[in-house]
């Protein structure tokens, strides 16, 4: 299928079928994509965790608001971290990063102040699950991402030393019913000329 056939064919599912999982092999799949997610510099101030025990699943979900019936049901639930801690991210690409890249981040990103830089390192983890939705179309794997999610409840239910969670995917297979799904409702966009403009 063509990236352009994926982008029109997944969509954000509202409804889907708990007898259904999602197979190990595919799950493997997904985190070595997530693993291979690009960020600036090659940064990388993430983490990634994937959940399917239904205790802890059910857990998170009831602290999801009104997502709680969509990560009951789904498969998997994959919760995105950003990096928290400076000092501990600054570590990391001294031992992981070649000389170029931490001369840029001390020259560019290091004089800025605390909540600039954990922004940058949030804005990483954003381009990271834009990766994982189109990975998980290829693979004909359903996904629902969320920011409606409690953050100071997930960081209490799934505390990660020095990382802080942003927002959770549910992933899994669609409901025949889902009413969301392009075949019911078709996908609604702004029309080309109106987001996108060309130069030349």
């Amino acid at each position: 299928m063509s990236f352009l056939a994926i982008a029109e064919s997944r969509y954000t599912t509202k409804k889907y079928n708990p007898n259904e999982k999602i197979s190990e092999e595919k799950i493997e799949q997904l985190k070595e994509i997530l693993r291979l997610s690009p960020s600036s510099i090659n940064s990388q101030p993430w983490k990634f965790v994937f959940v399917s025990e239904e205790t802890t699943k059910q857990k998170l979900a009831s602290i999801s608001y009104f997502n709680e019936p969509k990560i009951n049901a789904a498969s998997h639930l994959v919760v995105f971290y950003a990096i928290d801690d400076i000092p501990k991210f600054e570590e990391q690409i001294k031992q992981h990063l070649p000389e170029g890249a931490v001369g840029y981040y001390n020259q560019f990103l290091k004089p800025l102040s605390e909540a600039e830089i954990k922004a940058w390192f949030q804005h990483q983890v954003y381009l990271s699950l834009g990766f994982f939705l189109a990975a998980c179309a290829s693979l004909d794997i359903d996904s629902t991402p969320m920011e409606g999610i409690n953050i100071e409840e997930y960081q209490k239910a799934l505390p990660l030393d020095g990382y802080k969670p942003l927002f959770a995917v549910a992933i899994g297979y669609r409901d025949n019913d889902d009413a969301n799904q392009p075949s019911i409702k078709p996908k609604s966009r702004l029309q080309p000329e109106t987001v996108i403009q060309s130069i030349g």
